[in-house]
């Protein structure tokens, strides 16, 4: 019998590339590139084209463990599951229902998500849950609902980003985060286009810039300001663009004129002249574009500053306009997706406000339970983690490694020891697994059938290629049986169409709207981008401003009749009519009641916690291209470790100098939260005052020992990118 190929997508980043899936023969599957899908067109990184190693039972997690006598001995599924419920009860049942807490990951499909949300407000009636997402791109998502009143990672397809003008990246080394991407810059420079870049060292994405901006960590609010300071002082704002399109200008423009260039210069370390070409850069082609990433965005005031971000384009016109417009590069594999249908702490399915009253009634209609005895919002990521052993007592956790990505880590390590009961679900037996009370394998992409939303607001559909391993079970069979178990039969099918079916429902009318899109679609057209209701015969206004039946132009499909075929359970019978989703927000009208884009007035500030005598220089932390997240399933292939085997300390010659340093020494690095050990790795692609460490590995090399746990007053995103550290040099044995 001749093996087929499945298409399919990256178990990894937002791009979620696509790729074909084929089992061999003697065994195993091999990856092969898709040139059919837009994003990648054929290309993968290393990462993704060694994917399918971790399906492995070598390297993964086959059967579930449970606690004995102080280590994890082997276990069936009936005890297994057994145990964690009967602790989950027992722990509500005489602490109440906040004693259990549910932790998710940005990785989880949209059907895992909104099953675990759905699962923690009804069966446990919880409201402490959140997810890894929080750390990825919330004060992203606080800015852009602000200011345009939805929070869609790119309002645009990546295939915008070649055609326009100018465009300034934030924070982002995408040539290492997401390779494939790297090609629509490329492209933009090939058309003439220029690439501007704002990071603290010079990596490989700046190398292809146009433009290398490089403050010092944690003012990238201070460099928004200036460049808007100037815009207005050079006569460059759109003022027609202003009057018709906005709010709130004349106080933004008074904050921003606070932030004069030599002012600016102080603070950030970036040269005047070199503020003024951006801002030239910028502003003379007819489009151009901002986007953001973790740089800005993982700071105590990362919200402001994505904010200032997005008021440079508001000011000048590049927003709501074609090939214009403020994005954010999502970095987890479904961090969009994982934040709009529920597992977040404020949000129920559809992104909906779980403390809207119109919200609750309508989630709950779907869920058949009382809107009163849903919870209300409870703690963020960080918020609920070091909770741990206080006020919650047990947590269940899905997909997230908090003991190597979370700030002020070995804190929060402690705190999951302190738990009277953890269970974890993972693919591989990770730093927080190996921690556990009971550890459930699960599948993991290639196994199993489920939506992702990429960073564009795509939503795709993964296909099970392959079957999991014995005694492998999904996450929805995980949360099926535990809903039994704590009296609930009904509501948890492990059928992933069957349940998008009801997140299609739960999310109809709200702003991450998905009732128009099916499975059969989703196969059919390469993904649809949300929001796409489901419409009732006849033509109505689409999101982007467009007609529906003019999706053609916007770059979506013609409208055609009702397909055949969709899930059982999938809400109301087919329209006359499809929704041909929405690739471009915003063109006509913003997502505010009245239309209009809000400018908020911002105004610099320092970190969290500057330079001293004692801690003189600024840790910032990412990533390298062979690693991805916590590192709990690249660390696990041997060519990925073989390209970045472990942790290092990278800085700059001249502050080597004075350490008396040589390439390859162990350094210690310390915080006033720990100290971590890494050998040194001397470059002059970095500022003097800085030092980087990626944040992949665990043990004496774990950068987040580190980081600091400050948080953004509205996002509650801690302050990763920069903290006050020392180095020293570690005396070999």
């Amino acid at each position: 019998m001749e093996n087929t190929s499945t298409p399919t997508h990256c178990p990894y980043c937002a791009l979620q590339c696509g790729m074909n899936i084929t089992p061999l023969p003697q065994g195993g599957v091999e990856v092969t590139e898709r040139a059919d899908f837009p994003v990648n067109r054929g290309a993968l990184c290393g990462k993704g084209r060694t994917a399918a190693e971790v399906l492995s039972p070598a390297v993964r997690l086959t059967t579930p463990l449970v606690r004995e006598g102080g280590r994890l001995v082997e276990a069936s599924w009936p005890e297994a599951l057994d145990r964690i419920a009967g602790r989950l009860a027992a722990t509500r049942e005489r602490y109440g229902p906040d004693a259990v807490g549910v932790f998710g990951g940005g990785g989880l499909t949209n059907e895992k998500a909104y099953a675990l949300g759905k699962f923690a407000r009804v069966v446990l009636g919880t409201s402490q849950i959140d997810y890894n997402g929080r750390f990825c791109m919330s004060s992203a998502a606080a800015a852009g609902t602000k200011a345009f009143g939805l929070d869609r990672g790119l309002p645009f397809p990546l295939e915008d980003i070649p055609r326009t003008g100018c465009v300034i990246l934030v924070g982002s080394n995408l040539a290492e985060t997401m390779p494939p991407s790297l090609r629509f810059f490329t492209e933009l420079r090939e058309n003439g286009g220029t690439l501007i870049v704002v990071d603290p060292r010079r990596t490989r994405t700046a190398e292809q810039a146009d433009l290398h901006l490089s403050p010092r960590p944690g003012t990238d609010l201070a460099l928004a300001l200036g460049l808007l300071h100037l815009v207005v002082a050079e006569g460059r704002t759109d003022e027609e663009y202003i009057r018709e399109r906005t709010t709130g200008w004349e106080e933004a423009r008074a904050a921003a004129m606070a932030h004069w260039p030599e002012y600016v210069e102080r603070i950030t370390g970036v040269p005047v002249p070199l503020l003024r070409e951006a801002v030239r850069m910028f502003c003379e082609p007819e489009a151009a574009m901002v986007l953001t990433a973790r740089g800005p965005e993982q700071q105590s005031k990362g919200t402001d500053t994505v904010g200032a971000w997005i008021n440079l384009c508001l000011a000048t016109g590049r927003a709501g306009r074609p090939l214009s417009g403020y994005g954010c590069l999502t970095g987890q594999g479904n961090g969009q997706g994982g934040r709009e249908h529920g597992q977040k702490a404020d949000q129920l399915p559809g992104y909906r406000k779980l403390d809207d009253p119109a919200a609750r009634r309508h989630v709950a209609g779907v869920w058949g339970v009382d809107p009163d005895s849903l919870p209300g919002p409870g703690r963020s990521a960080y918020e609920l983690l070091d909770a741990l052993g206080g006020d919650v007592r047990a947590l269940l956790l899905m997909g997230s490694n908090p003991v190597v990505s979370a700030p002020r880590a070995a804190h929060i390590e402690g705190r999951l020891r302190s738990l009277d009961f953890l269970a974890v679900a993972d693919v591989v037996l990770s730093e927080t697994a190996e921690l556990a009370d009971v550890v459930l394998p699960v599948t993991q992409w290639a196994e199993e059938t489920g939506t992702t939303t990429s960073l564009e607001g795509r939503v795709l559909l993964r296909r099970r290629a392959v079957a999991p391993p014995p005694g492998v079970h999904s996450d929805l069979y995980v949360l099926h049986e535990l809903a039994g178990r704590l009296g609930v039969e009904k509501g948890f099918p492990t059928d992933p169409e069957e349940v998008f079916g009801e997140l299609r429902r739960a999310s109809a009318g709200g702003p991450a709207d998905y009732s128009g899109i099916t499975y059969r679609r989703l196969a059919e057209e390469n993904g649809v981008f949300w929001p796409c209701p489901e419409e009732p015969a006849g033509t109505t206004e689409a999101d982007g401003g467009e007609p529906a039946g003019t999706a053609e132009a916007d770059g979506g499909e013609p409208d055609r009749g009702a397909l055949p075929g969709d899930a059982a359970g999938a809400g109301a019978a087919s329209p006359a009519v499809v929704h041909p989703g929405t690739p471009r927000l915003f063109l006509d009208r913003f997502a505010t009641p009245d239309g209009r884009a809000r400018f908020v007035a911002v105004t610099h500030r320092a970190t969290a916690e500057e330079p001293d005598a004692e801690y003189p220089l600024l840790l910032t932390t990412g990533r390298v291209v062979a690693q991805y997240q916590s590192g709990a399933q690249t660390r696990r292939v041997a060519e990925l470790n073989a390209a970045a085997p472990g942790p290092f300390v990278e800085l700059h010659p001249r502050l080597a100098a004075r350490l008396g340093a040589a390439d390859g020494d162990p350094l210690a690095v310390v915080s006033r939260r720990g100290r971590a050990v890494a050998p040194a790795r001397i470059t002059d692609t970095i500022r003097p005052d800085t030092v980087f460490m990626p944040f992949h590995w665990p043990g004496e090399g774990r950068a987040n020992t580190l980081t600091n746990p400050a948080l953004d007053p509205t996002s509650r995103m801690p302050e990763f990118k920069s903290c006050a550290v020392r180095v020293e040099v570690v005396p070999r044995s």
